[in-house]
């Protein structure tokens, strides 16, 4: 049998994922968000009024997951909820504001840091094949 550590595309990504959220998860702890939360929040802030559909859309998760991290922050008062007729529009506070240039570091921090492992070079190709696979897979 061949060793399926290298040459399993299910175990190297998920691999992969569990040295990735570790580090992501350690970038983001001074933040007192999970790497996600944070991301989300990011995406309010750039674009206020998006739709819970455009939002779970852009972070690549399901409907119902993207509700409950739309609840906790809101729990939290750093977003807020509009109801357009049958459409859920999402906006940042002014508390969800004043966190962006922490989550923003966060994020820069796990960046560099992966990048001064594999280089930024192979670090954005590597971004752009995973995208480029996951893409041509979900289509299947």
């Amino acid at each position: 049998m061949s060793d399926f550590r290298y040459n399993c595309l299910y175990f190297t990504t998920n691999r992969l994922s569990r040295v990735i959220t570790k580090m992501a998860d350690e970038e983001f702890a001074p933040t007192g968000f999970s790497p996600m939360y944070g991301y989300l929040l990011l995406l309010v802030i750039e674009d206020p009024g998006s739709t819970q559909k455009k939002l779970a859309e852009q972070l690549d998760i399901a409907p119902s997951t993207l509700t409950r991290f739309i609840e906790k922050l809101e729990r939290r008062e750093l977003v807020r909820r509009k109801t357009q007729g049958k459409t859920v529009l999402v906006y940042p506070t002014a508390s969800g504001r004043a966190l962006e240039q922490e989550i923003r570091n966060a994020s820069n921090r796990l960046h560099q840091r992966y990048e001064r492992v594999l280089g930024k070079e192979a670090s954005d190709l590597l971004s752009q094949e995973l995208v480029r696979s996951s893409d041509q897979l979900k289509e299947k």
